[in-house]
């Protein structure tokens, strides 16, 4: 009785974990591929946000009207940095962490790796009966092979296929043992280093990278300083004073039409912009042409021709008879036949601010409703149909505005085809006056326009090669066998040297019994013996026994 409550008060004594155990635990946990699989698809996910919801390095009006057009969930949201997904602490952490994830995945990999590449192929099996694959071959005692030659014969075809080969004289059984399809492993793991190469060359382009748009107006000319944007996104580590200050100038701006009597509508056929470029201030000109997807390679960057349409040129004089506003107007995004809409805002106009809204028309014409329409995107007949406001643009409260895009709420109309002094038409030369007194807009001229974009990639190259050592890495690792063979013979009392063999693949390989037949054929083909004097897939027990008791 006193034994069992002895035995009862014994506490059981747990080690203590401690903080350097629970680092090594977490970080065995870090380094699982479970968790690389789970965090990578962590970022796709977490990447959702930064493409459903507008990015404040991207557009920052838009995140502002968002956030005013949802006061509730809006600065919400934007505590959670969902307005800056990319550059947010918890986007941060989950790359960091997969990047951490892999290189703890495939160190230790590799060092194993290259320790199995260096020993010596395993121990032959005491029974190679048991192995996926397994034969047998008897060698005639005519022959006048040993069974120690027999093996360093099957050692050389065996090197000859690629395998890596150890001779072992085991007495009176000699054996040879053989192993390939390291490549296998080597290709795994070149595909694992090349997804950490890819994610380091992202995080460089995101680091260190630009982008920048630009409208250029035939004749005027853009130089890659910040100023000298439209827009511009920075990356996050960016710095100003990286910016070569090279300069491009547009030329000429041509598009060819394809003007079949066939087609229903005229379709464009090929984009050319003429340019001058000046890698720096002091450079000599160069002329160069300009293509969709053929981009120009300037100071580090690619220069890509994305858009362009009519630019009109208008001079704009306010109440007082003073130039207000003089120069080109660039349209929104123009249609099949170039109209385009046009907006011009006039700030220093005085007494009151104007402003201008409408479409511009290549070659106007007259559709069945008594409306004008373009009807050919080449410049026939010009036209340009606008209403006209007057009061505060808002430019002066510091929001934001899109230049394409005019908020009359606040604005009083002047012309409009609802009001009695109805709408302005100008062709090309024309001025109209304004009612009431507020000025006058004259319809100058009209040039064509390009949409640059400017990209700066740092990583850009390296992702491409990272993307394809990848899949080369991929393939070699499908594609590849991990094998091992076995030979083994023994001399028979009358002379006859009996050799089994036996294959081996590491994972599934459903080609492992074509290799098996392969070998089996030039097993007898280096013997002289018949290849089908053993079906090769028995286990054939009596050789084998035959062998023990010789």
């Amino acid at each position: 009785m006193s034994e069992t409550k002895e035995t009862q008060s014994i506490e059981v004594a747990l080690p203590r974990l401690g903080l350097w155990g629970m680092l090594r635990w977490a970080w065995t946990q870090l380094t699982s591929m479970r968790t690389a699989l789970f965090l990578l698809l962590l970022l796709a996910v977490a990447a959702v946000p930064g493409s459903y919801f507008p990015q404040r390095i991207q557009d920052p009006s838009a995140v502002t009207r968002y956030i005013q057009d949802n006061p509730v969930a809006g600065p919400i949201m934007d505590w959670f940095k969902l307005f800056d997904v990319f550059s947010s602490p918890w986007f941060s952490a989950i790359y960091i962490l997969l990047f951490l994830s892999l290189i703890g995945c495939v160190v230790p990999r590799a060092r194993q790796h290259y320790k199995a590449m260096r020993s010596q192929p395993p121990r032959t099996p005491r029974r190679l009966s048991k192995m996926a694959e397994y034969g047998t071959l008897q060698i005639p005692a005519d022959s006048g092979k040993s069974a120690l030659e027999a093996v360093q014969e099957a050692a050389a075809i065996l090197k000859r296929r690629g395998y890596r080969v150890d001779v072992r004289a085991d007495g009176d059984r000699p054996s040879v043992g053989a192993e390939r399809g390291f490549l296998k492993e080597v290709g795994n793991l070149l595909f694992h280093v090349s997804m950490i190469g890819v994610l380091a060359a992202v995080a460089l382009g995101g680091l260190f990278g630009y982008s920048g748009q630009r409208v250029l107006v035939t004749g005027e000319s853009f130089v890659n300083t910040l100023i000298g944007y439209d827009s511009f996104t920075p990356g996050t580590n960016f710095n100003s004073d990286w910016l070569q200050p090279y300069s491009v100038k547009l030329d000429e701006f041509t598009i060819q039409f394809d003007r079949n009597a066939a087609a229903k509508k005229v379709q464009p056929l090929d984009f050319t912009a003429k340019v001058t470029v000046k890698d720096s201030p002091n450079a000599q000109p160069v002329q160069k042409e300009l293509k969709v997807n053929e981009p120009l390679s300037i100071g580090g960057t690619d220069v890509y021709l994305l858009g362009n349409g009519y630019a009109p040129h208008f001079t704009v004089k306010d109440g007082q008879g003073k130039v207000a506003f003089s120069g080109w107007v660039v349209g929104g995004k123009p249609d099949a036949t170039y109209a385009s809409g046009l907006v011009i805002k006039v700030p220093d106009a005085r007494p009151d601010q104007l402003a201008f809204a409408g479409t511009f028309l290549p070659t106007a014409a007259k559709d069945a409703n008594g409306l004008d329409v373009s009807i050919d995107p080449d410049l026939g007949h010009p036209e340009v149909l606008l209403n006209s406001y007057f009061g505060d643009l808002g430019l002066d409260s510091g929001i934001p505005q899109n230049v394409f895009n005019l908020d009359v709420s606040k604005l009083t109309p002047l012309n409009d085809r609802k009001l009695p002094a109805g709408g302005i038409t100008l062709t090309g030369g024309q001025t109209y006056q304004l009612p009431a007194g507020k000025g006058s807009i004259r319809f100058d001229n009209i040039t064509r326009y390009i949409g640059l974009e400017v990209r700066h990639n740092p990583g850009q190259g390296y992702v491409l090669i990272f993307a394809v050592t990848a899949l080369l890495g991929l393939i070699g690792s499908l594609f590849l066998s991990r094998r091992r063979v076995w030979v083994r013979t023994g001399s028979h009392p009358d002379g006859r040297v009996m050799v089994e063999y036996g294959l081996l693949a590491r994972g599934e390989d459903y080609r492992l019994s074509r290799e098996a037949m392969l070998l089996r054929s030039q097993l007898a083909k280096a013997w002289s013996v018949a290849e089908n004097q053993d079906t090769g897939d028995q286990k054939s027990k009596p050789v084998e026994l035959e062998m023990k008791e010789s």
